[in-house]
């Protein structure tokens, strides 16, 4: 530790943080006098989180090691296109808010598969039970701690401590979440995301403010930062879409306009409207109104992401390569030590070297609270699953909420020890954990987005075409895995969801179990007509340009415009109107079917309303994700 460069106020910030946050998670874990906690208490927070605590809750529980530590990584190695996940998940924070929250608000649920439970089957709800259990603790728990513990080990030179540091970071987030439940964890996040965004905003400054040398200031160091790499012979560190001709490997990752219209809507849309970890604090809200408002303002800290942690890892990949083209370095203020043996080394590499005397521990406290608040958020989520969702329905149907909170608190406890144990053998030797995370989870992302979206917006979805489709969900990502391994992930995502697609719709239609129903009112149903030509007509556009565009590619065609096209995956549009057509098709069905699954959800335009603020607040997100395509295409 004597080489970390940290010094005694550094340590001084650090001990104020874990003690404010231990206290302020114990003081919020408390009964209230003379009542035990309800799982309503545990689990939703008793629904009383207002607008500002639900998005800091969200950005808290979203932003972790993943992004501080893994898509720095990815910065360091690809550049900033890993952004788009970032990016666009402002975009997807919109659509969640306005057609996906409020039908789950309605029907006030606990969990994910509580809503399938009782939209389908018991079968449908068990199966992605699990399959969200197995992806907590042996993709998100292990990763977040794994990459937590590279970065502490890294800053403080720590060297061959990296399982003692793991211990000690679930012990702290398990001290208090495990007690206290959601309460705990989401008014505690309000904390965590003033350091969070507060301290990786401030790192982010030193760091360049560290390029431009004597008298400089952070812009120099990022104008001298994107001129560098602009400069070398077919880099894209500095390119949001990626072309596959002057980076195939960052083309693997982020195969071009994917990144828009391609598999990371299907990523997006699971994580962040359909990941109980997440959804759990917008169910926990007071109201429609204040979860909607919750979620555009996680909109706008999700667009200050990227500036948080990619482009320090774009940074660090100009420091580390081109030393000799950074005054700050020339001029003797710095001396590299350590090395990046892997890319996800970048930040801490970063911190190490270039943050002043002070900052060291303010950065390290924002990586402290990305780490803690992820693993609390992630420890309730995995009791709320296991405890409603499998000990209730099939252990002990009659449990009190005493015997609920128990399980729950028990649950997240197992669930620690679990992830100790599996964290090192899955996530031992990496390169990019972020790409990891991605990928696996991109498994079950088709399925869940075809069975959960079209559960909530069509009412032919019936149990037997959610059943097929979560049997086939899996197996399909491995066939196309072992079968087309150099295709982009993304595009296999894609593919895979219009296979699942079609399966789904055409289980649906032949399913004798429906019920006749009266259509909608004539109102809603020529508003329903209306969308569902406008969604059909793009939808058409798209797949014939893309159809198009791959004939001519076929034929031989020599084109420029084919060649550059190609190039940045423009394939990915088939995709993109395969999910609007799916639109369209829950549309016009809504509008004009007389028959609809026994256990429909009403689909009621009234409920798809927003206010003023809310159509401002949208406005706004899209036209920054706009500007921001725009100058770093």
């Amino acid at each position: 530790m004597n080489n970390s460069g940290f010094q005694t106020i550094d340590f001084v910030i650090v001990g104020i943080y874990m003690v404010l946050l231990v206290s302020l998670g114990l003081f919020l874990s408390r009964n209230k006098k003379g009542q035990d906690k309800t799982a309503n208490d545990y689990f939703l927070a008793g629904n009383k989180l207002t607008w500002w605590a639900v998005g800091a809750s969200l950005i808290a529980a979203n932003i972790s090691a993943e992004q501080f530590i893994g898509m720095s990584g990815s910065g360091f190695k690809i550049g900033i296109c890993v952004a788009a996940y970032e990016i666009m998940a402002a975009v997807t924070l919109i659509i969640v808010a306005k057609f996906l929250l409020p039908v789950m608000l309605q029907r006030r649920i606990y969990t994910i598969p509580q809503f399938l439970r009782e939209r389908y089957n018991d079968g449908v709800g068990m199966a992605f039970s699990i399959f969200w259990l197995f992806l907590y603790v042996f993709v998100n728990l292990t990763s977040v701690a794994w990459l937590g513990s590279i970065a502490i080990e890294q800053i403080l030179g720590l060297e061959g401590y990296r399982m003692q540091i793991i211990l000690v970071l679930f012990f702290i987030a398990g001290i208090y979440s495990i007690y206290g439940g959601l309460a705990s964890v989401a008014w505690t996040d309000v904390l965590q995301v003033v350091f969070l965004i507060g301290g990786g905003l401030i790192t982010a400054y030193f760091a360049l403010e560290a390029v431009s040398g004597e008298g400089k200031g952070a812009f120099d160091g990022l104008a001298i930062i994107f001129e560098k790499m602009k400069s070398v012979p077919n880099d894209t560190h500095f390119n949001l879409i990626v072309d596959k001709s002057k980076s195939i490997d960052a083309f693997k990752d982020l195969p071009g306009i994917a990144a828009i219209v391609g598999g990371v809507w299907l990523t997006n849309i699971g994580y962040w409207g359909f990941n109980q970890y997440i959804i759990q604090k917008g169910l926990a809200a007071k109201s429609i109104n204040e979860a909607q408002k919750g979620l555009i303002f996680a909109g706008f800290l999700k667009i200050l992401i990227p500036f948080i942690v990619v482009i320090p890892g774009v940074t660090a990949f100009v420091m580390y390569n081109y030393p000799q083209d950074i005054p700050g370095i020339q001029q003797g203020y710095f001396n590299m030590s350590g090395a990046i043996n892997v890319s996800d080394d970048a930040y801490p590499w970063l911190i190490r070297n270039f943050a002043p005397v002070g900052i060291k521990g303010l950065s390290f406290a924002a990586l402290a609270a990305a780490v803690i608040s992820s693993l609390a958020s992630m420890l309730n989520s995995t009791s709320t699953i296991f405890t409603m969702d499998i000990y209730k329905q099939h252990i002990k149907k009659n449990a009190t909420d005493k015997q609920l909170v128990r399980i729950g608190r028990g649950t997240a406890l197992l669930a620690l020890i679990i992830a100790i144990i599996a964290v090192e053998p899955l996530l031992g030797g990496l390169d990019q954990a972020f790409q990891y995370i991605q990928e696996y989870s991109g498994f079950i992302y088709p399925g869940i987005i075809v069975v959960f979206g079209l559960g909530l917006l069509w009412k032919r979805a019936s149990s037997k075409a959610a059943i097929w489709t979560s049997i086939m969900t899996i197996p399909m990502g491995v066939l196309f895995k072992i079968g087309l391994p150099d295709m982009p992930f993304q595009f296999r995502m894609g593919y895979i969801f219009i296979i699942l697609f079609v399966l789904f719709v055409a289980i649906a239609f032949v399913d004798k179990t429906r019920v006749t129903t009266e259509k909608p009112d004539e109102a809603d149903r020529k508003k329903m007509l209306k969308w569902g030509g406008i969604s059909l007509c793009f939808s058409l556009i798209f797949i014939l340009a893309a159809a198009i565009h791959k004939i001519l590619l076929v034929s031989g065609s020599t084109n420029e415009w084919v060649i550059y096209l190609e190039n940045i995956g423009f394939e990915a549009f088939f995709f993109f109107g395969s999910l609007i057509f799916s639109i369209s098709l829950f549309l016009f069905s809504n509008a004009n079917s007389q028959f609809e699954d026994k256990k429909a959800v009403p689909f009621e335009l009234a409920l798809f309303k927003t206010d003023k603020g809310f159509a401002l607040g949208s406005l706004g997100i899209t036209a920054l994700v706009t500007l921001i395509y725009i100058f770093l295409w």
